[in-house]
């Protein structure tokens, strides 16, 4: 059960909104409470990749000159009261949020472009991770400890496995946000290089493995067991080949 807090609070918080007297307890309360950490990291994580995304996109000239000139057109015969003309202007926008929101969620509305933003989106991850203090929120080679420590962080199981003998030792796992959403990662060392595993649920049918690189970092995504992978690394693809295969056996 997370804090009742992270709800509440958290995101008052975040935003700054918090009295100065308010903001002090609550970074107190940050020190002992998991959950509200956690969450805080979340949405900073979001934050930043949001400012990244540059979703922004100035419309051309042409196009704005058009638009002016429909207007003037359709100006003196249709005038729209202006609370109606917000109230309009408000449910256009929430059909448009709609409509991204049942894209990104409908399987038969997806692309192949889908899949490939998703895995740049996590290789943005993977580099983030490479930076000093974000690899891992636990590190340690102990299956159970990593597993424990992703206990109450998810909301579904993960196979944590360590493949040391075959030359992937398991470094440990951290949660990421993709997507908007909470994955884990299990970090690997692998004959060379690191090596990040995401996982996170999925209701769609298994996929063999697919394989794609960007800004010379690889990547393999596949889905098996109601969950979806993607290895990530700047290692030879035939090393995520060899660690994709050990997570299938």
């Amino acid at each position: 059960m997370k804090c009742d807090l992270t709800c509440s609070t958290l995101h008052g918080y975040f935003d700054g909104e918090l009295s100065a007297h308010r903001a002090a307890e609550f970074k107190q309360h940050l020190e002992h409470c998991v959950d509200c950490a956690v969450e805080l990291v979340d949405l900073d994580l979001l934050s930043g990749r949001l400012q990244l995304a540059q979703l922004y996109e100035a419309a051309p000239a042409s196009l704005r000159k058009k638009i002016r000139a429909d207007l003037r057109l359709v100006a003196p015969t249709t005038a729209m009261p202006r609370p109606l003309l917000w109230h309009w202007l408000a449910a256009a926008a929430a059909l448009l949020l709609l409509a991204i929101a049942g894209w990104r969620m409908s399987p038969q509305l997806r692309t192949d472009d889908y899949q490939v933003e998703l895995a740049e989106e996590i290789v943005d991850a993977h580099m983030h991770s490479l930076q000093p203090g974000h690899l891992a929120g636990i590190s340690s080679n102990d299956e159970q400890a990593v597993k424990g420590w992703f206990s109450g962080k998810l909301t579904f199981e993960l196979p944590v496995r360590d493949f040391a003998h075959d030359g992937f030792a398991l470094q440990g796992g951290r949660v990421d946000v993709v997507e908007g959403r909470s994955v884990a990662a299990l970090v690997y060392a692998g004959p060379k290089n690191l090596i990040n595993v995401f996982m996170w649920p999925t209701r769609e049918r298994d996929t063999s493995p697919r394989v794609g690189s960007r800004q010379g970092y690889q990547w393999i995504d596949w889905r098996k067991g109601k969950l979806e992978f993607c290895v990530v690394s700047d290692a030879p693809t035939a090393d995520l080949q060899q660690l994709q295969q050990l997570f299938t056996r």
